[in-house]
């Protein structure tokens, strides 16, 4: 299923331009789109919200016809727990997080201890857990702690873009991934140069215009047939003032579902 995410909103959630979006104004974007799914993903007034303002959200999400996921940091039991009781609301059943929290680096050995801790409550609670890739930890070691933990609640966010940055390959991340992905983040990215030729900018691009090989990720994670969600994200930097910047954010999310939706 296509979805869209909260990244797809940057600016648009952001203090940054004038009268920014509320999360109930992105739900609403979201069915304009003919989208039925949305990720909430490290979206900080989530946390502080009441439970009122919760069921708020959770009820406009419903009348709109929309499924939730969430997405957070961190893999501390508590943190997990706190994200479940929110799930619970919204009748979520995936909840993105990254190893390294806000306040915590745990390494891979301490890393699985804390998740065959909180595994109990994601089992009871039907939630699957999807734990990305990115540029702090090795494919290779993540894939590995996903594999011998060996749980159906859990799984690999899968974000080829993020591993850029530790000098991974994109397709090698995907290969790597591909048989315990439960989740695709989706956005192109492309190297440009800096001003003076000197050095290059890694950032986002219009979807099939960067390097990712978007065709490559459907063969070799076949998320379609497997029913993984597809959630549109950007790495769209500032444009320089806020309508440039709202506008063009909005024709990439246009584009990247028009995208997804003609890719077989």
């Amino acid at each position: 299923m296509i979805g869209l995410g909260t990244y797809a909103f940057f600016w648009q959630l952001s203090p940054r331009v004038d009268d920014p979006l509320s999360l109930t104004g992105a739900l609403e974007q979201t069915r304009a789109l003919g989208v039925d799914l949305f990720q909430i993903c490290d979206y900080a007034p989530l946390e502080e919200m009441s439970e009122t303002r919760l069921r708020s959200a959770a009820r406009a999400a419903a009348d709109l016809g929309i499924t939730i996921e969430l997405g957070t940091k961190g893999i501390e039991p508590d943190r997990i727990r706190r994200f479940l009781r929110i799930a619970d609301v919204f009748d979520a059943r995936l909840v993105r997080s990254m190893l390294h929290g806000p306040d915590s680096r745990p390494d891979i050995t301490e890393s699985e201890a804390l998740l065959r801790r909180a595994l109990p409550d994601l089992e009871r609670a039907g939630v699957t857990l999807a734990l990305e890739t990115y540029e702090q930890v090795p494919t290779d070691d993540l894939v590995r702690l996903v594999g011998n933990i060996g749980s159906g609640a859990l799984g690999v966010c899968l974000d080829p873009a993020n591993v850029v940055a530790r000098l991974e390959q994109p397709r090698e991340c995907v290969e790597a991934a591909a048989p315990h992905t439960v989740n695709v983040h989706v956005k192109d990215f492309a190297f440009t140069r800096q001003d003076g030729w000197v050095g290059f900018a890694y950032s986002g691009a219009p979807m099939g215009a960067g390097l990712h090989d978007y065709p490559h990720l459907l063969r070799t994670v076949r998320p379609r047939e497997r029913g993984v969600n597809e959630i549109v994200e950007h790495w769209l930097p500032w444009q320089g003032d806020p309508e440039t910047t709202v506008r063009l954010e909005r024709e990439w999310t246009r584009r990247t579902v028009d995208y997804l939706r003609s890719t077989p």
